[in-house]
Formats: C-alpha cells, sequence, structure tokens
C-alpha cells in the first residue's frame, strides 16, 4: 500500500511539454520504468544506470542545441522512397555502419554521432574501398570551436572541422586501433554489468598532433576530410532522401528523464524532466505495430537499450529530433 502511496505521490507533480501534462517520476527509478510500462504506450522501458546519478547521466548529454548553422542542402525528394530503410543492409560491406561506440563517462556525443556518421559515409561513396574508423578522439580533443570537449559541443561545428582541419584514423577504447584510438574507458549504461558506473566526469582528453607509437603512417598522412559539411531542413522527406542518398546523418535531440530507461519499441516522451541534448546517428526509418519511427545507433554501449539502438517516434519533431540533422560528404580524391 505504501509503495502504491508513494507512486501516486510523484505522479502528482507534473509539467507541461507540448501542452500536455507529464509526470515527473524519479529519473533511473523502478517508478519510472513501472509507470511507462503501465500507461501501454508504443516503447518499454527497463532499468539501467546502475549506480548512476541523474546528474551523473545529465553530463552524458554533452550535446549544445540551437547552435550555429551550416549551410542547409536541399534534396528534390522522391515519390518512391520505401517506407522502411535501413543502411545496415543497403550498404553490407560497410562494417562501421553497424558498430557501437562508448563515450565511456564524457559529455562526447557530439563528437562520436559524427564521426560515426563520417566513417560510414567514407565507405560508402568510395563503394567499400576507403574504410576509416574517424577517430571521436582527435575530434573531441582537437576542434576548440566545437565547444568544451567532455562538457559539451556542437555538432555542427564537428563537420565543420572535418573539412577544414581533417580528421585521423582511431579505434575504441582499448582496441589498439588507428593513429588516435579512443583513451576513456567504457561505463556501465545497464545493471549489474563488469563496467564502472558512468560519472560523466571524464577530463578531455588532451590534443596530441601525433599518433600512438608504432602506428604509421605518421598524424598529417593519416588525416582523412570533408569536402562539404551542411544542414539538412527539418522535415522528414528530406531526411530520408539524404540518408538513401549519402548515408546515415548526426542528429540532436533534447532527452527526459524516461530515455536513459528505454528498452525496446518507439520512444516517444511520456514523462519526466529535461536532462539536457544528446547527439546521435540517424542510419534509417521504419514502422512498428503502425508507428513511424527513426532507426538510431547510440554511444552508450550495446548493453543499453534495444542492443545499443533504439526507435524514436518519426515525422512530428519528437523532443526536436528532426531541428538539428548534419551530415557532408567526404573528399575522397
Amino acid at each position: 500500500m505504501l509503495r502504491v502511496l508513494l507512486l501516486l505521490c510523484v505522479v502528482c507533480a507534473t509539467r507541461l511539454v507540448a501542452g500536455r501534462s507529464v509526470p515527473l517520476l524519479p529519473p533511473l527509478s523502478k517508478y519510472m520504468a513501472n509507470y511507462v510500462n503501465t500507461l501501454g504506450t508504443t516503447w518499454q522501458a527497463g532499468h539501467a544506470f546502475d549506480g548512476a546519478s541523474v546528474e551523473d547521466v545529465r553530463r552524458l548529454c554533452g550535446t549544445v542545441l540551437g547552435g550555429p548553422k551550416l549551410p542547409t542542402r536541399t534534396h528534390k525528394v522522391s515519390q518512391s522512397l520505401p517506407d522502411s530503410f535501413d543502411a545496415r543492409t543497403q550498404w553490407p560491406n560497410c562494417p562501421t555502419i553497424g558498430e557501437l561506440r562508448d563515450q565511456g563517462s564524457c559529455g562526447s556525443c557530439w563528437a562520436f554521432g559524427a564521426v560515426e556518421a563520417m566513417s560510414d559515409r567514407f565507405c560508402i561513396h568510395s563503394k567499400g574501398q576507403v574504410n576509416p574508423h574517424v577517430s571521436a578522439e582527435d575530434l573531441l580533443s582537437c576542434c576548440d570551436e566545437c565547444g568544451m570537449g567532455c562538457d559539451g559541443g556542437y555538432p555542427s561545428q564537428a563537420w565543420n572541422f572535418w573539412t577544414s582541419a581533417g580528421l585521423v584514423t582511431g579505434g575504441q577504447y582499448g582496441s589498439g586501433q588507428g593513429c588516435r584510438p579512443y583513451s576513456i574507458k567504457p561505463c556501465e549504461h545497464h545493471v549489474n554489468g563488469s563496467r564502472p558506473p558512468c560519472s560523466g566526469e571524464g577530463p578531455t582528453p588532451k590534443c596530441m598532433h601525433e599518433c600512438v607509437p608504432g602506428y604509421t603512417p605518421h598524424y598529417k598522412a593519416d588525416k582523412y576530410f570533408g569536402k562539404k559539411a551542411y544542414n539538412i531542413d527539418s522535415d522528414e522527406g528530406q531526411i530520408k532522401q539524404e540518408i538513401f542518398d549519402n548515408g546515415p546523418v548526426e542528429a540532436a535531440f533534447t532527452v527526459y528523464a524516461d530515455f536513459p530507461q528505454y528498452k525496446s519499441g518507439v520512444y516517444q516522451h511520456v514523462a519526466g524532466e529535461e536532462l539536457g541534448g544528446h547527439a546521435i546517428k540517424i542510419l534509417g526509418w521504419g514502422v512498428e505495430g503502425g508507428v513511424p519511427y527513426w532507426l538510431v545507433a547510440n554511444s552508450w554501449n550495446a548493453d543499453w537499450g534495444d542492443h545499443g539502438f533504439f526507435k524514436i517516434l518519426r515525422g512530428s519533431n519528437e523532443c526536436g529530433i528532426e531541428d538539428e540533422i548534419v551530415a557532408g560528404l567526404p573528399s575522397l580524391g
């Protein structure tokens, strides 16, 4: 009985979001997960971020929303775009498309969403001949105009930096892959895992214009450049056409306190306060149970969510997911 009363009390605390009342349930709690799962909404919640606090998760949301804009690229949208699309099956010879990275205890999502899509696009546009694993470490540590490193950054500036300065290769933590592999340890986004809790307090790595010992070629020779960087209009058709033609894109959205506990289904915000901005990679779209969605790769390792991926409501700008789409074309010359 006491448990029921506690749940009723927390549900009584609400706020208005998009003209509707949303309960402010305790984040990362069983109350939040239970509330979502009793709604019969389009998604299911689970328990996640064991040992982490709300502030820890807030610090992982390191994207500064509403930042500088790039030139807008506009497509003639085809009327024959498919109802569903998955870049992993469209370009099966490009393994980075399905790869899941882990940003660790650092608000570097803005860098991860960028380098993941850049890596994919090199492979796609070269028809599998060029397959760099573009370094999140290099972008995170060396792009001064991108923002504040682990304390947050601008996705648009990441893509702009790619065209002006280029980025070297670098694999995930402990991989030994590339010129500058990621130096921040993975952290636990799930429960009862082997990794340390996500604190979100990691310092930004130092910018180093040199590769790890033993790697060749040297730093400058390992650079991969972008040819163009641009925004895509906040329009479902434009976003789909860009992905269909050129590959995955980076997007940013507002994270609310129910999102970290996503497990499956098509996410839409139903409870909890705003935690911050988060950047990710959109790699496709589809329909589940009559509900349209974007298919998204997160950077919280494969234990979180739906094996590291999630689906989010498509076509209604859920949580601003369609507002800040950034992409670019690789230089292959």
